[in-house]
């Protein structure tokens, strides 16, 4: 089996925002807080604000 046949057997489901996606945080009293899409969405809008670009090698 080829690398493209075996890419194209895979589904993507989209997900809730609040649904949970598998992992959790450990908050400063110690509960479980579970990670959901909205949080990681959040984040990576974090970052992409963030992002500077690296300086160019002369």
């Amino acid at each position: 089996m080829s690398l493209q046949n075996s890419t194209s057997d895979r589904r993507v489901v989209p997900l809730k925002p609040q649904q949970p996606v598998g992992g959790a945080i450990i908050d400063a009293q110690g509960r479980e807080i579970p990670i959901t899409e909205h949080m990681i969405q959040r984040a990576c809008s974090e970052l992409d604000k963030a992002w500077v670009s690296a300086p160019k090698r002369a």
